[in-house]
């Protein structure tokens, strides 16, 4: 029993909790942006489940295939795969299940939110992880493609076919991601350099990938409040955005004029809440 709460431990740390959660969070809110969850909540069990599976099982595969590089990283170094608490061949197969169970799940349910599922997944392990992630520093686009592919699943399954306004949602989480990777490649550059990972701080420098943090941020917040005017919040929800929304801004804007890892790291801690809390907004419209 004991050694069974371990693995299970371990495998909690290689779906990174944190960051599924907060995907799916926001697959959940594109479905609410559409349709009452109390009238709706068989399926909206089946959009948490699918892209839990999905999302957890594309992290596993990630995990899998970058254990060389977290095992030179000071920050990664204690993963489970990279001190072989769990093996290699074990988190293949576990992270092939749980990937192949989220999206055949999502084509049964509906073929056009699987496509959109399985795009997500495409992008995040093919294209992001094996293709490009140690060859360009440019492939934290695709990474943050896959970040929205979630939230936009969620709205199109609710409403039966793709629109602006989840477009809109999955692009604010697309300005979202840089704010995310690039803060953390400026804090543990050595640790990046060391794994000859490439990024903008090693192709360009600090302060430049600090004002693409900014930027991010940014726009990441104007296509929030995009969306929310196109999804018609009521106004004491958008009067709450449009206050979280300016905080961003002010900050962002902050980091460019008077730049530093403390405040970059704040503006980082900021943009998370704000993607959360925009997303609860949307689900309680």
């Amino acid at each position: 029993m004991k050694q069974i709460k371990h693995k299970l431990n371990d495998y909690w740390q290689l779906i990174k909790s944190l960051q599924t959660g907060l995907l799916l969070a926001t697959g959940l809110s594109g479905y609410m942006t559409v349709r009452c969850p109390v009238f709706n909540l068989p399926e909206l069990s089946a959009v948490a489940a699918t892209l839990f599976l999905a999302i957890s099982g594309s992290t596993v595969l990630n995990m899998w295939h970058d254990r060389d590089i977290d095992a030179k990283m000071k920050r990664t170094c204690l993963r489970p795969l990279a001190t072989g608490k769990v093996q290699p061949g074990e988190a293949l197969w576990v992270g092939i299940v749980l990937s192949v169970s989220g999206v055949l799940w999502s084509f049964v349910i509906n073929p056009l939110y699987g496509t959109i599922v399985f795009a997500g997944l495409f992008f995040d392990f093919f294209v992001y992880t094996i293709w490009l992630k140690r060859r360009t520093c440019w492939a934290i686009i695709w990474g943050g493609i896959s970040g929205g592919m979630p939230v936009l699943a969620g709205r199109t399954l609710a409403l039966g076919q793709i629109d602006w306004i989840g477009l809109a949602l999955a692009v604010a989480i697309l300005f979202w991601i840089p704010t995310h990777i690039m803060t953390f490649s400026i804090r543990y550059d050595q640790d990046y350099r060391l794994a000859k990972i490439p990024t903008f701080v090693s192709k360009f420098n600090v302060a430049f990938t600090r004002k693409v943090i900014a930027i991010s941020s940014i726009l990441a917040g104007l296509m929030m409040g995009l969306a929310a005017l196109g999804i018609g919040l009521q106004f004491g929800y958008l009067r709450l955005l449009v206050v979280l929304s300016a905080g961003l801004v002010l900050l962002s804007l902050r980091s460019m004029i008077n730049p530093s890892e403390k405040l970059n790291f704040g503006l980082f801690k900021y943009a998370s809440l704000y993607m959360l809390s925009s997303m609860i907004l949307m689900m309680v419209r």
